[in-house]
């Protein structure tokens, strides 16, 4: 039996679909769009078996009709959100452990709300797909959970072994360096990563997976305790931050109107 393998598929301008696969067994995850997952099944040549998603959003389920209609596979998604998404066969919650036999895989759920209400990841021993909760030097927007929520999601996520891979589902990390940078400019492993980020983005190459190792060391959202996080977030907001989720929300607020952020 060959590794389990974990490969990108680049659709619509930043979106990333997961293609999990072993011995000619697929499972994608969170596919906004049909025809490029369709394409990469037919060039690895592999046999869909189930679908996976995290969160309602079009860009992470566009695709699941055309895909469940051609290939008539198992759906599984959030418990919480399963009135917004079509198509789900399979509700998952917190603690569910999902069994791909097909891949000879098994997932922990875990509910991760602040992006959306009902967003989950999914966990393995060495890897997480954790959809827009958790960048590579970013978090997602707050659509509809509360600072508190996702702050508590990150701090989960970030507890997670560092050797950890992070499957996220946008490639947003050079904006999300560039905020980073701003919040931290004496970091040099921020500086380091935007060089190399760069180099990779330059030949099309994507900078995921990251890991949680590197995510505490560069990621602001996770690293709301360090000193020098806390006093550039205390100097935006102009007053004394009592919390680690105070200086979480003061971040989030000011990445929102980051110049060069990007969508996220």
């Amino acid at each position: 039996m060959h590794t389990l393998s974990i490969t990108p598929i680049p659709a619509f301008a930043d979106n990333y679909f997961w293609l999990l696969h072993r011995d000619g067994r697929a499972v994608v995850v969170d596919p906004g769009v049909a025809e490029p997952v369709e394409q990469a099944l037919r060039e690895y040549r592999l046999q869909l078996s189930a679908i996976l998603i995290t969160h309602h959003h079009a860009d992470h389920i566009g695709g699941l009709a055309a895909l469940k209609s051609k290939f008539q596979v198992p759906v599984y998604g959030p418990r919480v959100e399963s009135a917004r998404i079509p198509g789900l066969t399979h509700l998952l919650k917190e603690g569910d452990r999902l069994s791909l036999d097909a891949l000879k895989q098994e997932l922990q759920i875990w509910e991760v709300p602040g992006h959306t209400l009902g967003h989950i990841a999914y966990l393995a021993g060495d890897f997480t797909l954790c959809g827009d909760t958790l960048f590579s030097a970013g978090c997602g927007r707050l659509f509809e959970g509360t600072p508190q929520q996702m702050h508590q999601s990150l701090m989960r996520l970030a507890a997670l072994p560092e050797s950890t891979a992070v499957f996220c589902a946008h490639e947003y990390t050079l904006s999300n360096l560039a905020f980073a940078a701003a919040v931290e400019p004496a970091n040099a492993v921020i500086q380091n990563e935007i060089v190399r980020v760069r180099a990779l983005r330059q030949r099309e190459i994507p900078s995921l997976p990251s890991n949680i190792g590197q995510e505490r060391r560069i990621n602001p959202f996770l690293r709301t305790r360090d000193p020098a996080v806390v006093r550039a977030a205390e100097q935006r907001a102009e007053r004394r931050l009592m919390s680690a989720l105070d200086v979480f929300t003061v971040l989030r607020h000011w990445k929102d109107e980051f110049r060069n952020s990007g969508s996220r």
